[in-house]
């Protein structure tokens, strides 16, 4: 008898608040192996938040966050609630790994040696066979002819994608993506949709922020509204762009022009 995987990642009943602002007010989010999540919704409506409070980078004030059945086990309360445990915070990181809107290269080192740092420093891999990896991972991407390039030297696009193969060489459990798009102009805009469609199509597991509602639409199994910290309304990408229920919904995609 075979038993079912628990989701990569789980939430349940999250609340994060920056002072007496609440940005979440009791969110649950499922992604399992193959999933890949759009969040969508207005500035403001805490998808980046909560893509942040996945993996840890903010802490969150109430509310179970559980990776691959093993639920943050925390110390104290309210605001003042932190992870108890940096062995599972490092964990979670090097498993559910970022790719910022910002990319966030280290300027100072080539592409090939900013793809290859985390998984040599932080996770104490051989060179060799890490280097090996991060230039296949660069043809994949396709930027491998600009591994000894710097930062500076590329584009946007080429420099999101050096970000996302960044993010793959960790070997990571799922791919949280912020915005990836928003800072590029359309044409490098596609170039960085073509590689994300084609991790989709291999059944990476992602969470995915967009602005990019075709994007959501094309390449999720699962979109999520989000609208003053609360989920308006979610479901597959069919209902939700082609028979949303919520009239707010209806409204935030027709001022998108999908609607």
């Amino acid at each position: 008898m075979t038993t079912t995987p628990p989701p990569v990642i789980e939430i349940t009943g999250l609340h994060k608040s920056f002072g007496a602002l609440e940005v979440l007010k009791g969110i649950d989010l499922t992604a399992c192996s193959g999933d890949v999540v759009a969040l969508i919704g207005s500035s403001g409506s805490g998808k980046s938040t909560l893509l942040r409070c996945a993996n840890l980078l903010e802490d969150s004030q109430q509310g179970e966050i559980i990776f691959e059945g093993d639920p943050i086990r925390w110390k104290g309360t309210g605001h003042h609630r932190r992870p108890a445990d940096a062995e599972q915070v490092r964990l979670i990181r090097t498993n559910l790994s970022m790719v910022f809107q910002s990319f966030n290269l280290w300027s100072h080192m080539t592409i090939l040696q900013n793809v290859m740092e985390a998984p040599v420093t932080v996770l104490g891999e051989d060179r060799a066979e890490v280097e090996d990896r991060a230039r296949k991972i660069l043809d994949k991407v396709g930027i491998g002819a600009k591994c000894d390039a710097w930062p500076s030297e590329l584009s946007g696009g080429q420099q999101q994608r050096a970000a996302i193969a960044r993010a793959l060489c960790m070997e990571p459990r799922a791919l949280l993506f912020d915005e990836p798009t928003s800072a590029l102009d359309p044409e490098l805009e596609q170039e960085v949709i073509q590689v994300i469609r084609g991790l989709a199509e291999e059944g990476r597991t992602m969470i995915l922020v967009t602005h990019d509602m075709r994007m959501a639409r094309d390449l999720s199994s699962h979109t999520i509204f989000l609208h003053q910290g609360l989920i308006e309304e979610q479901g597959p990408p069919s209902q939700i762009f082609g028979n949303a229920e919520s009239a707010r919904l209806r409204q935030f995609l027709s001022h998108s022009g999908t609607g």
